[in-house]
């Protein structure tokens, strides 16, 4: 029997994430196995997942630092006693206060932010220290992404302004070099030791400064096994943890497998040629350019349209196929497909056995 096979599938409505737990469980030993097993080397993204019940199988293993994108997904974690949550995301407006009702309300996790300009960093220190809190802080690096962060050269001088804030503690620095996805290991490893080079710079700058060392969080599931080789990074990958077609066949060096899927069923046949299903765009990331999903049983199904509820797909013969049949699809782009549903169902030796509630999709949970 094929791993993706679900025996009890009648029992799953379409269209439907599904999410292997061994799958999981083996995504996360591989992950430790390219640290050699030292977890204080992790800091996991979770945005991909969203979901308490992961985090728990990761902190089972060891792992007790995290990093998140939103105010969600670090009160998930903070639910979880997680005891060190880094929100990899800028904080803004009423965002501030957000995060600082999140700190006072679990005193049990150490929580920090990035930053990337002294109006934030102002901003953050009137709030906390109005509120007589403390927070961590690191310096949001833009070393080619040019979607956040201050260039490496400027960051010194945001550092000594910062520093001098109270409330505010520069602990660290951060960056995501998510524009690096060379398929050739060794290009990729060239350009992130190039972007490395500037942060290892400026580290050296800061610490001569203050006598003290920073922490450095870099990189994503793209460039993790970079980055795993050095005994002075946190790495932090996140599409690891279920993975996808994307990065399955863009990132070949990468010993992760697929650990969510979609389940969708053919709703109507056009023609000889034509069947659609019932994952729309509500279903499955549709950021992408097509094909969106691959189908794992279906192979030679071609995604050639999609709206709403619907998919068309082009098949060889269409007499093959019947109202009903289930198809697993691997999405090319996991992250934002698994923030299309309000829970997965969770697949265990090859049944489904418990759902799951993707808690951090939500815009907000208490804060």
């Amino acid at each position: 029997m094929n791993w993706f096979i679900i025996k009890n599938i009648d029992t799953i409505d379409s269209p439907a994430l599904v999410i292997y737990k061994e799958r999981v469980q083996e995504n996360i030993c591989l992950l430790k196995g390219m640290v050699n097993e030292n977890v204080d080397h992790l800091r996991p993204h979770v945005k991909t997942n969203k979901i308490a019940e992961v985090c728990s199988m990761m902190m089972e293993a060891g792992i007790i630092k995290f990093k998140c994108a939103t105010i969600a997904e670090a009160e998930m974690l903070a639910m979880l006693k997680a005891p060190d949550v880094l929100l990899s995301y800028q904080p803004v407006g009423p965002k501030v206060n957000r995060l600082a009702a999140l700190v006072k309300k679990y005193p049990a996790t150490r929580f920090s932010c990035v930053i990337d300009n002294i109006h934030t960093a102002e901003h953050l220190s009137k709030v906390f220290t109005e509120k007589k809190l403390l927070l961590d802080v690191f310096i949001d690096l833009n070393t080619g992404m040019n979607r956040t962060g201050i260039l490496p050269t400027h960051a010194t001088q945001l550092f000594e302004a910062a520093n001098l804030l109270s409330s505010i503690k520069v602990i660290g620095l951060h960056a995501y070099d998510g524009h690096i996805r060379d398929t050739d290991v060794n290009f990729r490893k060239h350009n992130v030791d190039n972007g490395f080079s500037k942060i290892l710079i400026l580290a050296a700058t800061i610490e001569a400064i203050t006598q003290k060392s920073l922490k450095i969080v870099a990189g994503g599931s793209p460039t993790f096994p970079i980055y795993a080789e050095r005994s002075d990074v946190e790495c932090s990958p996140g599409t690891f943890i279920f993975w996808d077609w994307g990065y399955k066949n863009g990132m070949p060096d990468e010993p992760f497998d697929y650990a969510a899927l979609v389940i969708t069923r053919v709703i109507s046949i056009i023609d000889e040629n034509t069947i659609t299903t019932d994952l729309g765009h509500k279903s499955v990331a549709a950021e992408n350019p097509f094909p969106r999903v691959h189908f794992l049983n279906a192979p030679e199904a071609t995604p050639i349209a999609q709206s709403e509820e619907h998919l068309v797909a082009k098949v060889a013969d269409s007499s093959l196929y019947k109202i009903g049949d289930v198809l697993y699809g691997v999405p090319v782009h996991i992250c934002p497909t698994v923030a299309l549903y309000e829970s997965a169902i969770v697949i265990e030796n090859n049944s489904a056995v418990a759902e799951w509630k993707v808690i951090a999709r939500d815009r907000k949970i208490t804060v």
